[in-house]
């Protein structure tokens, strides 16, 4: 009875959820509606998209792996998401609004050049289907093994779920299906706490039986060294990452874009607390797990303590959180595929209607192609930290020369190149190569200041070099020429495309408004399978009916006229 139960949330969320995207099939006219939703999304919005697309069912697997067996360094390891989005909300997302730029590949173009673009492209768009292919599969086996269905055909229907209100609504439909993730996760959580305490015995038990040291900031092999290199790497990453600029550069002003980073930098504060509370209690209740049967620690909790229905809850949540990581870079793929190499170099004069189409072709192509990755990992083994290691090895010296020209006037396309490479080479070398040719393996510690460290460095002795010569970059002359021309020739948008995009802007707050009330709806129905939950439940939706005025007075002051 309880799987059958919760087997009809996951699919009533699911299938609204599919449907709140489906409503904005109508609203993406062009390019800039479509990947950018008319650079006016309220920095609210943008912010909760971030922080949602930022983690996956990863977040609960891993880190909630790593709360288990050492406790509250796992939340310290989060804690340096939000050191990364302050540096990007004091420096760098406001750059990138100012480049005037719809995609992060369209700013290395106009910057670096065209030959820079195309390498960090073809290389974004592999290691994006690997790394949200591998996602897929642990989520979709999270929920196969939770209600017992088969492996395979929960990867294909997840996956479908997943790419259609992306494919068919844009960067507006991502977002709103963000926010209502966001709403379904957090209930979910709130309600499991209260829950995991009471098995426990109460926060006094908890906190007398936990392990020795469990509540030390480092813990094991998660040191201070560690922590200063993955807080450095997270500048880069949530600065720099292509799917995380699209939400910086969907806002109106570069001010907006900072608060959207700061949006996600004070909610990672509070939500890692909130995250791996529950695999620390469980600690207390069940010591005796090791090995990878950590992993599972936080669906144990779960199954452990949740009534009927909210195990369908939280896998929803777990699912859609993934989801949110998937399909935003699903979109950021699509959409450097549509503007930067099918209208950059296959057809430059395609026409709106061109675009669009190709657009949404586009995204399901390379959607079933994470699926087919997802359904290939069970029979490869181990390519989930295969494309781990893949994202390790290529995020500073893919996003670290992006970031540095949004302030330098001396880098060149042809140092970018030769950083990117040599950067690439020697992970290559250390990471892979090395461990499995003679045993020397490096730390974590070592490895994340590596990745980071090496074309930082490389970075910085050129601009020192290049200032001593006193050179100035072509590409960036080249730069500035442009960007006086279209300062002195601005793109006027019509009063009709102002109104159509305050329109969009006004149905999505409406959708998003009414979905947080529906969400509401279905956790006062749940009450009626919750037995001691009722209140915890009860009050849990009626907080997030409340919230539902929020967009709902947000909608109400965008004037169409």
């Amino acid at each position: 009875m309880n799987a059958v139960i919760d087997t009809s949330v996951i699919v009533v969320f699911s299938v609204f959820i599919m449907l709140v995207g489906f409503s904005f099939s109508r609203t993406g006219r062009n390019l800039k509606s479509f990947f950018a939703a008319g650079e006016a999304v309220p920095w609210f919005i943008g912010g909760l998209s971030l922080f949602m697309s930022f983690f996956s069912a990863g977040t609960f697997v891993a880190w909630g792996s790593i709360a288990y067996k050492y406790g509250w360094v796992a939340i310290t390891i989060q804690w340096t998401m939000c050191i990364g989005g302050l540096i990007t909300g004091l420096y760098l997302a406001p750059r990138w609004k100012a480049t005037g730029n719809l995609t992060a590949a369209e700013f290395i173009r106009e910057r670096l050049g065209d030959r820079v673009q195309k390498s960090y492209i073809y290389i974004f768009m592999l290691v994006s289907l690997l790394i949200k292919g591998s996602v897929l599969y642990s989520v979709a086996r999270l929920v196969s093994s939770s209600l017992g269905f088969p492996l395979m055909p929960s990867t294909v229907v997840l996956g479908l779920f997943m790419i259609a209100y992306t494919a068919v609504g844009g960067l507006w439909a991502v977002m709103v299906t963000d926010i209502l993730q966001f709403a379904i996760l957090t209930a979910a959580v709130l309600i499991l706490i209260p829950l995991a305490f009471d098995a426990a015995g109460g926060v006094q038990q908890f906190l007398h039986f936990s392990p020795e040291g469990f509540f030390d900031v480092v813990n094991g092999e998660y040191t201070w060294g560690f922590m200063i290199a993955f807080a450095l790497y997270h500048i880069f990453y949530i600065g720099g990452n292509w799917t995380f600029v699209q939400r910086y550069t969907s806002v109106d002003t570069p001010k907006s874009a900072s608060k959207v980073a700061y949006l996600f930098a004070g909610l990672y504060i509070i939500s890692p607390v909130l995250w791996m509370l529950p695999p620390m209690v469980y600690k207390t209740i069940n010591p005796g797990l090791s090995g990878l049967d950590t992993e599972n620690a936080y669906l144990m909790i779960c199954q452990h303590v949740l009534p009927a229905g909210l195990m369908g809850l939280i896998l929803t949540g777990m699912y859609f959180s993934t989801s949110a990581s998937a399909n935003t870079a699903l979109n950021v793929v699509s959409a450097v595929f549509t503007n930067d190499i099918y209208k950059g170099s296959i057809n430059p004069g395609a026409s709106d209607k061109k675009l669009m189409l190709v657009a949404r072709v586009s995204s399901w192509f390379f959607g079933l192609g994470m699926i087919a990755i997802a359904l290939v990992v069970p029979y490869i083994g181990g390519i989930v930290e295969f494309t781990l290691s893949i994202g390790a090895i290529t995020g500073g010296p893919l996003l670290a020369p992006p970031i540095w020209a949004l302030f330098s006037k001396r880098l060149t396309g042809r140092v970018t190149l030769y950083v990117t490479v040599i950067s690439l080479a020697m992970n290559l070398v250390f990471k892979i190569i090395l461990p499995f040719t003679s045993g020397f393996r490096l730390n974590r510690g070592e490895e994340m200041l590596l990745g980071v460290g090496l074309p930082f460095l490389m970075l910085a002795l050129y601009e020192l070099y290049a200032a001593y010569k006193g050179t100035i970059s072509n590409e960036y002359t080249e730069l500035q020429q442009r960007r006086a021309t279209r300062k002195a020739s601005p793109v006027i948008i019509s009063a009709e495309e102002a109104r159509e995009i305050r329109k969009q802007n006004r149905f999505g707050l409406n959708v998003i408004a009414f979905s947080l009330s529906f969400i509401a709806v279905l956790l006062y129905v749940l009450c009626f399978f919750s037995a001691g939950s009722v209140v915890l439940v009860a009050s849990i939706a009626t907080i997030i009916l409340l919230s539902s005025l929020i967009p709902l007075r947000a909608a109400r002051k965008v004037k169409l006229d």
